[in-house]
């Protein structure tokens, strides 16, 4: 049995589509999030105050920023 240099180039070819097609399957089947995600209960308290905030600033930037 004689293997052709063509026929195995077409052979090469095709396994090359057979592989994207793959590959764009596998990428397709990836799920993405339904909905986001909740921040609800990540401040503490119930309502964010002044005081909460100037300590959050005071925490972020430092002492040295009194005019942020």
């Amino acid at each position: 049995m004689e293997i052709k240099t063509k026929d195995v180039l077409k052979r090469i070819g095709d396994l090359e589509r057979e592989i994207e097609y793959i590959k764009r399957d596998l990428m397709h089947l990836v799920e993405k999030p339904k909905q986001k995600p909740s921040l609800f209960g990540s401040a503490r308290g119930g309502d964010i105050t002044d005081e909460m905030i100037e300590e959050a600033k005071k925490n972020l930037f430092g002492e040295e920023l009194e005019d942020v």
